[in-house]
């Protein structure tokens, strides 16, 4: 009887000593189809997160006993990674800033869980919005943002920083570092190639990352040198892809065609092994490229689709 009450009070420890060692999980998703996003190979499998992470991954059949803030059932239900929209817009003035926050949680709802502001007028409220997300106040995707664009005088968008000489590229700069934005964006409908290159050059040299609207006056390999970190917008790597690139650049920069007469030009002379060569000198120099397809599918089929009917 003694021996069962000893091997009795053994096992309550061991018991108990086993049940606070459960690890202890923010949210546990059981059940869940994951979708492997570079194989296309769908897993049955449970995911253990702490502190925004997944930590763990897990097969459904293992029997493992934990603790969890939060438990969902995944099941048939598939799980990607959250996706980025590499290109959203935060402006349109003091009137729109409302709208532009309530499309924080639309975001979310469709997935999206970061998202890279490339240039507005609302840097203010996009830093609040910021800070309010990180702290779980607000719902809305993971934001890095550029803050206001720099471009010339009398520049197409409202609020961005004028550099018409050397010394207002330091001044720029110096703004957006002390708002500290996250990439430095260059805009292109006033700023010469000469400052527009410049600046890409002095933003590197301060270990900025810099993203831009490459001005039809540069030609890509000049933009690649000077360090820019991406391009926003296939065209403009078109226009290395062109086997009459300096021809083309040398017209615009005499005024002899705009943009969209030399798009046509550019076109008609792409040439493939131009084209590789060119992809391959953008691996090299580590710069990413923004596509911007979709926005692009939308603004050619305007005259077709009336929006007004959306459901947003």
């Amino acid at each position: 009887m003694n021996k069962f009450v000893v091997i009795l009070v053994v096992s309550i420890l061991f018991l108990g000593c086993k049940k606070q060692n459960l690890i202890t999980y923010d949210l546990v998703i059981e059940n869940g189809n994951i979708i492997d996003i570079v194989t296309g190979n769908i897993v049955n499998q449970n995911i253990y997160v702490n502190d925004g992470r997944i930590v763990k991954l897990s097969n459904t059949e293992d029997v493992m006993s934990f603790k969890a803030e939060i438990v969902l059932n995944g099941t048939n239900k598939f799980i990607v990674p959250g996706f980025w929209d590499n290109h959203v817009h935060f402006r349109g003035g003091d009137s729109l800033i409302q709208a532009n926050k309530d499309f924080l949680k639309l975001f979310i709802m469709n997935g999206i869980t970061t998202v890279r502001d490339a240039g507005g007028d609302l840097t203010s409220s996009v830093v609040e919005w910021k800070q309010l997300i990180d702290d779980k106040e607000l719902i809305g995707p993971t934001i890095f943002s550029a803050g206001p664009k720099i471009d010339g005088k009398n520049a197409t968008w409202a609020g961005s920083l004028v550099v018409e000489n050397e010394k207002d590229i330091s001044v720029a700069l110096d703004s957006l570092e002390s708002l500290n934005v996250d990439f430095v964006k260059l805009y292109d409908s006033k700023i010469s190639g000469e400052l527009y290159l410049k600046t890409i050059q002095e933003a590197t040299k301060r270990g900025l990352i810099t993203s831009g609207h490459m001005p039809f006056t540069v030609e890509l390999n000049q933009n690649l040198d000077a360090g820019i970190g991406a391009i926003e917008h296939l065209y403009f790597v078109l226009k290395g892809c062109s086997s009459d690139e300096k021809t083309i650049t040398e017209a615009i920069k005499n005024g002899d065609y705009g943009f969209w007469a030399s798009m046509q030009k550019l076109v008609a002379t792409y040439q493939d092994t131009i084209a590789q060569n060119t992809f391959e000198s953008i691996k090299r120099h580590n710069t990413y490229v923004v596509p911007t397809l979709h926005i692009g599918n939308v603004l050619s089929s305007l005259d077709e689709v009336d929006h007004k009917n959306d459901t947003y």
